[in-house]
């Protein structure tokens, strides 16, 4: 993937594809990040395998001019089949608390899109948890639109949660 001027969120963030070497990085950053508004899995154990189930080439990750990694999303096929191969789905989006709110979800999100398009996709995907307010104004101020909910799909901390599924079109 290459870096674009489009997708730089800010002086001295950069945007490029993760590497193997990414792996504790990307842990403790999951596990920093780890919150009830968001994440339906529990919180990641410090030190586990960041990919064990996911490769680093579906990953795609922001790092400061120290090279500190600060935040990462996931862009991959939602299934293996073909009739499905038009469609990419960000399976999770993580910033640092330390640079939230300074365009680095943004461009991460925008980097996932042009990898999709590079990839000949038509279309991108996500899921969202109903209750994360910041996550779907981000989303729908890129394009994405509420394509279905399903209600209480999730309990979490003591109350249901919707699922909200959300997708665009790339053309």
């Amino acid at each position: 993937m290459r870096e674009t001027r489009e997708t730089a969120p800010m002086a001295g963030i950069r945007i490029r594809q993760a590497l193997p070497e990414d792996d504790q990085a990307l842990n403790r950053l999951d596990h920093e990040s780890w919150s009830t508004l968001h994440a339906v899995l529990p919180r990641p154990v410090v030190g586990a395998p960041f990919f064990d189930r996911h490769p680093p080439g579906d990953f795609i990750v922001a790092e400061d001019a120290g090279g500190t990694v600060v935040g990462y999303t996931r862009i991959t096929p939602p299934t293996p089949l073909a009739c499905n191969r038009h469609v990419r789905q960000v399976q999770g989006l993580a910033v640092a608390a330390a640079v939230r709110g300074q365009g680095v979800g943004r461009a991460l999100l925008r980097a996932a899109c042009e990898r999709a398009r590079e990839e000949g996709a038509v279309r991108v995907t996500l899921r969202v948890l109903g209750h994360n307010a910041p996550a779907r104004a981000l989303y729908e101020s890129e394009g994405f639109e509420v394509e279905g909910v399903l209600r209480g799909e999730f309990w979490i901390a003591g109350r249901y949660v919707d699922d909200v599924m959300m997708g665009r079109a790339l053309l």
